[in-house]
């Protein structure tokens, strides 16, 4: 990126709508923007004051090519740090086009993936997990999403990490001095002081790192298994809990020969359901695929719902059999994923004789009863799902982990921490504790940029959208 460029991109959705945004940043942006624009009033553009917005039309040579809304930010007063110009037209594609097309004429080139945000972080307007909190702002999907992201823009996360960095430079440069003055045995940092630093961050970093356990599912959508026989209603539950016909639904055996996955919004928490093909003995080679692939999607989820067919269990002479046969599948999916959430289901309630139910809730006390076809239950089953996810972090407004990026370099800065830790309890020499000291450093700055590389940035803002 050559710094002294002026960009412009839509920064806006393409296609058509009511309004585009075009987007202009660099050192020239206005007195290019002033050359193409007439304002009513007569006025030039170089001439107005910051944050100003002005009517007019953007000419052509002669031709005007759309009434516009030209908004106005000299740096360093703007989201880039540049000279900014946004322009508001009409949102009709060829318009679009012919706007940008004319400042490429003019001086301009076209910005990359993530340009504008990456002239931000290189202007000092906000550092490298802010820069990356804006992508996840704008893919955000739920209000989960949204609230980690706005926290973490807004510098929570990188606020926390620099005061740490700052605490554990100011006792690196007392250390550092210590090995000047080696030959007369002096300590200039505290040690008492210097142990309880190395503690409290400890903490802090240990605090995070698990923290992004909940963070990624959150992010991601929570993955939640649908398994059972064939037969049982796991497509209708689908169904139900999607509010539409996603999956087929069919009175044969087998019908679900692959896995189908959707997702919902339950209390601004994204559930990603999986219905996947019905786990039964078979000698169709199809359907045999689509049962390996079920177990390969039990693996992947973070939550399990073992879903039983209720009607089937209303003969009473059966009760025995077929509750024991329940029972030992539901012991089986447990005892192979101990550490994941479990729900047993019982579907079809709405066709359970109240005998039924009670012999149910007996031999099975952790069944739920849910009727996939009606609907009763499903909300109960949804406050059940909102129960298996940590959300207290996320009500008491905590900083939470999402990022990989960030998990990989505070997973480095942990283990670094913890060699000083050591070598604090065994007293070792200030030289062989410097080098673990300056390896935490070197991994905090590397989350907010003060430690960086032009592949690493490259491969951060390549995941924008253009015009952001």
């Amino acid at each position: 990126m050559n710094r002294n460029e002026t960009i412009v991109a839509l920064a806006t959705a393409s296609g058509a709508g009511a309004i585009a945004v075009i987007r202009v940043s660099g050192k020239n942006a206005i007195s290019i923007s002033s050359e193409l624009f007439k304002s009513v009033s007569g006025k030039k553009l170089e001439e107005q004051k910051t944050h100003t917005i002005h009517l007019g039309h953007i000419m052509d040579g002669a031709q005007i090519l759309d009434e516009v809304l030209v908004s106005v930010f000299k740096g360093p007063h703007s989201y880039t740090g540049e000279n900014v110009v946004e322009i508001s037209c009409h949102g009709s594609p060829y318009i679009q086009q012919e706007i940008i097309q004319l400042f490429l004429r003019n001086g301009c080139r076209m910005a990359e993936a993530g340009e504008f945000t990456l002239q931000a972080f290189l202007n000092g307007k906000m550092d490298l997990s802010q820069a990356e909190a804006v992508a996840d702002l704008i893919a955000s999907e739920n209000a989960a999403n949204h609230q980690i992201a706005m926290q973490q823009m807004r510098g929570g996360f990188s606020g926390e990490i620099q005061k740490l960095r700052e605490q554990l430079l100011n006792f690196a440069s007392l250390i550092e001095l210590e090995l000047d003055f080696a030959e007369e045995d002096v300590e200039f940092a505290d040690r008492t002081q210097f142990k309880a630093l190395v503690n409290r961050i400890q903490e802090v970093l240990k605090r995070l790192v698990n923290s992004f356990a909940i963070g990624n599912v959150l992010k991601n959508g929570i993955p939640v298994a649908i398994v059972g026989e064939p037969n049982v209603g796991k497509s209708t539950l689908l169904n139900a809990l999607l509010n539409e016909d996603r999956a087929i639904v069919s009175d044969i055996a087998g019908t679900t020969r692959d896995s189908i996955e959707d997702e919902i919004t339950i209390s601004g928490i994204g559930f990603r359901f999986i219905d996947t093909a019905g786990i039964r003995d078979t000698e169709d080679v199809v359907e045999s695929i689509g049962i390996k692939k079920t177990f390969e999607k039990i693996a992947q989820s973070q939550v399990i719902i073992l879903l039983v067919d209720g009607s089937n269990l209303n003969l009473v002479d059966s009760h025995t059999d077929k509750l024991s046969n329940i029972h030992l599948e539901a012991n089986k999916i447990r005892s192979t994923n101990p550490e994941k959430p479990f729900l047993l289901l019982v579907n079809k309630s709405d066709v359970l004789s109240e005998e039924t139910k009670n012999i149910i809730k007996t031999e099975l006390e952790d069944a739920h009863f849910i009727s996939a076809k009606t609907g009763n239950g499903v909300d109960e089953l949804q406050n059940r799902l909102l129960e298996f996810v940590n959300t207290g972090a996320l009500r008491n407004n905590e900083t939470i982990v999402t990022n990989s990026r960030h998990y990989d370099s505070l997973l480095r800065a942990l283990q670094a921490i913890e060699k000083v830790q050591i070598g604090l309890g065994e007293d070792l020499s200030s030289d062989l504790m410097a080098i673990d000291v300056k390896e935490t450093l070197y991994h905090l700055g590397e989350i907010t940029g003060e430690v960086t590389n032009d592949e690493l940035l490259g491969n951060i803002f390549a995941n924008f959208c253009i015009g952001k």
